[in-house]
């Protein structure tokens, strides 16, 4: 019995260090963007909005710089920006990773693993990231926060695929969970008007696209772009 118990406790361990050296891997490839400059489309899926798609640009400065700038239209993303940057949730250090096991994500073995954060203060609860370990990419995270609900994100690799930086990411919600900022719902169009209210918004889901066209990385942002 105490020998099963030592080998239970021993493969344990073993996976614990794996998810540990798995997430430090990837870590390692997305530290090599220190910044970068990206521009692509927005596209905002909520069932009961007509919004059109946005050119926007991207910024992203190491550890946790996150802006998205387009000219006027519909604001969707969470505050603070971390849940839909893969970088910035990458570069937090105060988690402990955990292995989950495998699974299969849209034909392509991954594997399983939690991040649990250190710190009991932290916004976050949870991540559980569905990684391609062969090729140190997160095709999937799924975000539980305690003020901001939970998220799901896809991403999908091409052209930038070397930085770990995704071509398409698609970011989905439930609005009933998304905390607004004091009296306001959505910044609208000119010209566009709420077609439902904020209580009817609240219980819609809601899902974001972000299809990039090209990056320019390590370039040198300067802070004032995130002012």
């Amino acid at each position: 019995m105490r020998k099963i118990i030592f080998f239970c406790v021993l493969a344990l361990n073993v996976h614990a260090q794996d998810a540990d050296k798995l997430v430090k891997d990837i870590r390692t490839k997305l530290a090599q963007v220190n910044d970068y400059k990206a521009t692509g489309k927005l596209k905002t899926d909520v069932s009961f909005l007509k919004i059109p798609v946005s050119d926007i640009q991207v910024y992203y400065k190491k550890p946790d710089r996150f802006k998205v700038k387009k000219d006027g239209g519909i604001s969707l993303l969470p505050k603070g920006g971390v849940s839909v940057n893969l970088n910035s949730l990458m570069m937090m250090d105060k988690v402990t990773a955990v292995s989950a096991g495998e699974s299969v994500f849209q034909g392509v073995k991954v594997r399983v693993v939690k991040l649990l954060p250190l710190d009991e203060n932290s916004d976050l609860i949870l991540t559980t990231l569905y990684i391609d370990a062969d090729r140190l990419l997160i095709y999937k995270s799924v975000t539980t926060t305690r003020d901001n609900g939970t998220y799901d994100m896809q991403m999908i690799y091409g052209r930038y695929e070397k930085y770990g930086l995704p071509d398409k990411v698609i970011f989905s919600f439930n609005t009933k969970d998304y905390k607004l900022p004091k009296g306001v719902t959505f910044e609208y169009e000119a010209g566009e008007k709420p077609q439902q209210t904020q209580d009817a918004l609240k219980n819609k889901k809601g899902k974001v696209e972000i299809t990039y066209s090209a990056y320019a990385i390590n370039q040198g942002l300067s802070e004032a772009v995130f002012k």
